[in-house]
């Protein structure tokens, strides 16, 4: 009996997840799928033909792409020293330095984005992709942080302290022993940092006064539409990016890898 449940459980779940896309990909090839049929009566190509007829289209995907890997980059080099220091040290004002870390997440980006804006401007760093870049680091570096300090949390300091003692540097401790053993941690950052930054509409608006095109730019007045077929053709090529980022990602972590072994664990 419990198989049965887990079974079943396990098959809603997997419908959950599956069902969603499917209606997706329906509704993008559907043509006027009325209510009360079940499956579209006709079937059509035009929201298709509607989203690749947008001149625009392939330089926002790849502006978003640049920008979400830029921004997953930047997150590494900041979190993961950060999240070391989090994880294995404690020192005074630890507390307060944990809720000004947390504070990006608690208080809404449009209350600061405005002052961002105005030191943008004078960095000269205002309608940049450089700017675009910096201010995603302000959704995306806080859940970084966390994700990368239960890491270190989970693994100890005992590790360093070995390739330490054996004359190794504290470096090569990152690479050798950290890196493959926290592989599922920075799978998480790059997933979840990518979508965060994909999605971000306002600050890049803002921050990049119309002349940085992502593709959250290019989607979102396609909404206003009444047409769900574009609509459904967008959102899936909204939902393809990620897992091309992730595969980009993951064959640079397979040049990275020390050694197969410690990669396979």
């Amino acid at each position: 009996m419990k198989n049965i449940i887990k079974k079943l459980c396990f098959l809603g779940l997997i419908a959950f997840c599956i069902l969603p896309v499917l209606l997706l990909i329906l509704n993008s090839v559907a043509f006027g799928w009325k209510w009360g049929e079940l499956l579209p009566s006709m079937y059509s190509l035009r929201g298709w033909t509607v989203l690749f007829s947008e001149p625009q289209l392939i330089r926002a995907i790849l502006t978003s792409i640049f920008i979400g890997i830029a921004v997953i980059l930047l997150n590494f080099a900041i979190a993961l020293p950060a999240a070391r220091m989090l994880a294995f040290y404690t020192f005074k004002g630890k507390a307060w330095i944990e809720t000004v870390l947390i504070l990006p997440i608690l208080i809404p980006s449009l209350a600061v984005v405005m002052g961002i804006h105005l030191a943008m401007i004078r960095l000269g760093l205002s309608d940049s992709i450089v700017g675009v870049i910096l201010v995603h680091l302000l959704p995306t570096v806080p859940y970084s942080i966390k994700i990368f300090r239960a890491g270190f949390e989970r693994l100890g300091e005992k590790w360093e302290e070995q390739v330490v003692t054996l004359g190794g540097s504290r470096g090569y401790a990152y690479y050798s022993v950290y890196f493959p053993r926290m592989l599922g941690s920075f799978r998480s950052v790059v997933f979840l940092v990518f979508v965060i930054s994909l999605s971000q509409f306002a600050l890049t608006a803002i921050i990049g006064g119309g002349n940085v095109l992502t593709l959250a730019l290019l989607y979102f007045p396609f909404l206003d539409s009444v047409d769900t077929a574009t609509i459904a053709s967008f959102s899936l090529v909204f939902a393809m990016l990620p897992l091309g980022v992730i595969a980009i990602m993951e064959g640079l972590f397979f040049l990275l890898r020390p050694n197969k072994r410690l990669f396979r664990m």
